[in-house]
Parts: structure tokens; sequence; C-alpha cells
């Protein structure tokens, strides 16, 4: 196994730093050479350690996001350059003291590191000035800005001898946001892998769990797959395990509601759970219910969802509104909601009046890559945000490009919050069945969340779990996942590129025609015809699958 190598064990994932890392910094030099003739070097500060309020605890180390989208390094307090003229890569790395050997393990050399990180020139952080000097830049680039979700400030460099240089912040923040926007052939492979980890931990979840478990049975079952089978140490975000009349609130599962609620007989579940993989997320929904059949009313529900999904998914391709696919959105559970006889009225009067912000106040989905919420959501020359109910909690208004990866989380909530007022409203209430309303608030909600790419000219999800009423209840009783395919059926990975796109586009018919019968069952390992680039396509699948079987989370 080549030096730069990242894997997590035997049979997970193998990431090639060298190819990874070569690519998004040949993304930086693209970016920064187009946005200004002054090239400079590129300076990025790494992660430091963090610690438990005053005591000596520390918390498990994850490296910043933009460091690791250029370096990938592990290690803490380094420093990275690129410059912007020649191309050269440098990495900084702390001296540690002779004792670290004792404490944290062997001391690695600075050849050890220019071997496993893939740059050009290694140094120790103490050299910084001296190195830098040698360089002679007109300017030195700093990341210097403020993510629009958190309203935090990025970790901008500094050492002792800065003020020697020339210091440049307006132009690197965005131009490596916007390199973060579209993923490269590297990122979606490992993006992949980390979403089929994840879809096999839900699926199981869903085949284990069982009433007067307690929820966090569900959050254990699953962190446990994530990390003992597919090498995936961290969790991206706090796992939402949601049981009964917990599942209408948006990010249940926080320190105050850990949770802790006892699952109820007839109560649906909705599971908001991820894994990350060499720092690239995961971020995946399931709904169903407890005791593992729908009821008329959960499936009604539920339906309404999916419809609300599959729509999404199918009208994604580049060029698209992400604020117009909210509304398609919309559209489709107000129409269930109607159905079911908790609405009455016109659909598009509903829509007017905002009334599916009280069943779907979050947005539709968001950016996915290094963060949960991925950067680049509302940056300069973006549309901005909508300042209407629903729309404006949307994480981005852009219109979709090609590679991007969003996730479509739809969702339908009775919340006595939301609907409590609105009861009384003269603009929403008309449409609003009061008795039929309030006699599901304990109903909790539903949300299906896949992870998509935005192909050339469509979209293809990478999360591969049950998403059908047949199929989720068959599954819960004991049946396999993924379904079983025919036998004539080669393995991808024995098949030519012709034969894999030929048996994708076959299969993608397959589940168009199941989506059109309420059959939304989706299988990231199919892969797309449409994927981007169209010859990629068959790499990212019979790689992912290669590692899956080796781990036993599922096959085809």
């Amino acid at each position: 196994m080549s030096a730069d190598t990242f894997q997590m064990g035997p049979a997970t994932l193998r990431v090639s730093r060298q190819r990874l890392h070569s690519g998004t910094r040949r993304k930086l030099l693209e970016g920064m050479r187009s946005a200004t003739d002054q090239l400079g070097v590129v300076l990025m500060r790494g992660g430091g350690p963090f610690h438990l309020y005053s005591t000596d605890m520390e918390g498990i180390f994850r490296q910043e996001s933009y460091f690791h989208y250029l370096f990938g390094v592990q290690e803490e307090d380094c420093f990275g350059a690129v410059d912007l003229k020649t191309g050269t890569s440098h990495l900084f790395l702390p001296r540690l003291p002779e004792n670290y050997a004792v404490w944290m393990g062997a001391i690695k050399g600075l050849e050890e590191y220019k071997a496993k990180y893939a740059v050009d020139e290694v140094h120790y952080t103490e050299d910084m000035p001296k190195v830098l000097a040698q360089l002679q830049p007109v300017s030195v680039h700093l990341l210097s800005g403020t993510n629009t979700d958190s309203s935090r400030a990025t970790l901008e460099a500094d050492f002792t001898g800065i003020d020697q240089f020339k210091l440049e912040k307006d132009l690197l923040f965005n131009v490596l946001t916007e390199c973060r926007v579209r993923k490269t052939q590297e990122e979606l492979e490992v993006m992949h892998y980390a979403n089929q980890v994840a879809s096999a931990a839900h699926v199981q979840v869903m085949q284990q769990i069982k009433p007067h478990m307690m929820e966090y049975a569900a959050e254990s079952i699953f962190m446990y797959t994530t990390y003992s089978r597919g090498g995936c140490r961290h969790a991206p975000y706090t796992p939402i395990c949601a049981s009964g009349p917990n599942g209408a609130t948006l990010h249940y599962g926080h320190a105050a509601s850990p949770n802790d609620r006892e699952i109820g007989s007839n109560d649906m579940l909705l599971l908001d759970m991820g894994c990350e993989y060499y720092c690239y997320d995961s971020d995946i929904t399931c709904s169903f219910p407890a005791n593992g059949q729908f009821s008329e009313d959960q499936a009604t529900v539920y339906e309404a969802v999916l419809a609300a999904h599959q729509a999404v998914i199918k009208a994604i391709k580049p060029g698209v509104s992400w604020p117009d696919m909210h509304l398609l959105a919309e559209r489709h559970i107000l129409t269930g909601l109607k159905e079911g006889g908790w609405l009455q009225g016109e659909i598009e009067e509903m829509l007017e009046q905002r009334v599916a912000a009280l069943f779907m106040p979050h947005g539709l989905g968001h950016l996915l890559g290094l963060d949960t919420h991925d950067v680049g959501g509302y940056a300069p020359g973006t549309p901005e945000r909508i300042d209407k109910p629903g729309l404006r909690s949307l994480r981005t208004a852009r219109i979709l490009e090609e590679n991007m990866v969003i996730t479509v989380e739809p969702g339908c909530y009775f919340n006595p919050f939301l609907l409590g007022p609105a009861f009384e409203s003269t603009s929403q209430g008309p449409f609003l069945n009061r008795r039929r309303l309030e006699g599901s608030m304990g109903f909790g909600g539903v949300r299906i969340e896949d992870d998509v790419i935005v192909t050339t000219d469509g979209a293809m999800s990478m999360t591969n779990v049950p998403r059908t009423v047949a199929d989720i209840e068959a599954v819960m009783a004991g049946a396999p996942w993924p379904r079983q395919q025919s036998s004539q059926q080669s393995k991808p990975e024995h098949m030519t590129m012709e034969e894999q796109q030929h048996q994708q586009q076959q299969q993608q018919e397959e589940q168009q025609s199941h989506a059109s019968h309420g059959d939304a069952g989706t299988n990231a390992e199919q892969g797309d015809e449409s994927a981007s680039p169209a010859e990629n396509a068959g790499t990212i699948t019979s790689m992912v699958q290669g590692a899956m079987q080796s781990l036993g989370l599922g096959s085809s």
C-alpha cells in the first residue's frame, strides 16, 4: 500500500491522498489565477486541540475542513502553503518534544510526512518565516471569511513574523469556498463510501429496533455499525432518534433531549443519522413504524413525503433553482395531506398563504461535503435568501450545478407550536381541518433524506435504504437488503464499462417505473446513466461495492 494511502482497516475504503488533494489544490490554483494576477502564496492554518472547559480533557481531534480539503493532514497545529506561481505545496509541522514518543507514539521525520501527505516540501513551523521569505511572495493570501450557516469566522493563519509580509484577505475564502461546492471525482468516491456505510447502518437499525426499546438504542446500533464495520469514527452531527411526538422536533437528540424516550408500539420513528469517512460526510434520514407495519395514517403521510422526495430527485439537473425544488416538494406534501383529510381547499391558494411551512418549516436540503451543512450556500454572486416562511430556512437558494452534492430531505410534521396559532389565523386557518389535525398531534413527523449528486443532465442518489412502504415492511420482517437481483446480472466489478452503463440504464428505468407506482427504492450501488462524468459512473460503483462486500454491509 502506498505511503500516501488513508485507510481505516483492510476492509475499508482506500483513499489516495495524492490523487484527492492534488486535484483539490489544482482547483485552488485555477480559481486564484482566475481571480488575480497578483500571485502570491496561500497560507492555511490547520486545527488545534480543544479542551473541555477548564479541564485537561481533550476532545477527539478532527481537522478543520478547509485545511483538510487542501492537505488531508491528521495532525494538530499544522500550517500549509501553496505557491500560486509554481503550484508547489508546503507543509509545516510542529517540532515535537522527545517525551511525545512516551505518551503519544513514535515521532516521525519530515520525509515520512512528505510521503504520507504527498506534498512537495515539509518543514517545521519554527522555520515558516524563513521558508515563506525565500518564496518571495508578492502577498500572502489568508483564509478570512464567515460561514453563512453558523455566522462564525474561519480560522485565520497567524504566526510570529507574519507582519513582514503583505497580507491579502479578500480573495481566498470565496475562491476556496467555490472550489468546495463542486466535488471532484475523488471526493465523490469517498462520499459514496460514507453513504453506503451509513445506509447499511440504517438498515441494521431498521431490522433490530423494536417497541419498548429506548430511542438511544437506535443511535447505539447505528454508531456501532458505522465504526466497527465501516471505519467511520466521527458522527458529522448529533444523531436524531425520535419516536412518536418527538419526531415533530426538528433537531431532537440534543443534550437536553438525549434520545431518551421509550419507543411506543404504535410510534412512527424518525431517524436522522450520518457518518464521516476521511472527513467527508453522509446525512441520511429514515422514517418507519416501530412495530413494522404502517397504519393507514402513517402510510398516507409517509407516501406524501415520499412523492415529494422522488419528484425532486427526478427534477434535479444543472440549471434548476433550489427554491423551485422546495416549492415542488411542498406541492406534493400539501396534496397528500389534502387527500388524507388534514387539509381542505385549493393547493395553489395554500402555496400562496405558505400553509406548507406549517408542516415543513425547514428547507428542502443543503449542500453536503466536508461539513454537514457544507459551505457556499449564500456565497457572493449567488441568489439571496427568500424571506418567506419555509423558504427562509433554505440553506441555499443557488442554481444547481454539475458535481454539487445536496441533500433531498422533505418532511411533514404535526407540531402544536406551529399548528396551534395557525388554527386562529384568518389566512391559514380556513385550510386546516382542525379536528383531524388535533387528533394527529402525537404523530410526530416523517422525513426522508437522500444524498444526491447533480450529474450532467440529472441526479444520482448515493443513498441505498428501503424507501417504499412495501420494502420497509419487508426489511423489518427480515427480508434482505438490497433487493436480490437477477442471477443473470453480473457484478459491476466483473463487467466492462459499456455493460455497466447498460445495466445502470436498465436499473434506472426500473426504479422510475417503481416510483410511478409508489415504489421509490433507490440503490446507490446501481448508479445512474447520467452520472457525471459518464465514464466514471462505473468506477465509483465498482469501487464502493468492492469495499462494501468486504465489510459484509450489503451486496448486489
